[in-house]
């Protein structure tokens, strides 16, 4: 499933607070974002087309509720990424943000944990 970024800041919103009215996400979103309610309402739609959110009635308006779940969305993000631009291999990416300086001590401690994790 391909989402915008524009399309994304809505979904972090609904991630973040599930079913919400359209107005309470343009509301989320209004000191951040430069756009209208239509705006928001356009970007509603698109989700809900595209299968990320769905739809509950509520007197006359509509509740909205992420059906991708978080964890899904970066998952095959991050799949697309690593293939696209490491050739499937997540080596050189932890080799680049390392060689970039990115990584913090406690980014290490992690990765240490996690592949200690790996290996049992």
């Amino acid at each position: 499933m391909q989402i915008s970024q524009a399309e994304l800041d809505v979904m972090n919103v609904l991630w973040a607070t599930p079913s919400l009215g359209a107005q309470e996400v343009f509301e989320a979103l209004e000191n951040q974002k430069d756009w209208n309610i239509r705006t928001v309402k356009t970007l509603l739609s698109r989700l809900v087309e595209k299968g990320a959110i769905a739809t509950t009635p509520e007197g006359r308006r509509f509740l909205y509720r992420p059906v991708l779940k978080q964890k899904d969305y970066r998952a095959q993000v991050t799949t697309q990424f690593i293939d696209k631009v490491f050739s499937g291999k997540a080596a050189p990416l932890v080799a680049q943000l390392a060689d970039a300086g990115d990584l913090t001590q406690e980014d290490i401690n992690d990765l240490e944990k996690l592949l200690g994790e790996l290996k049992k």
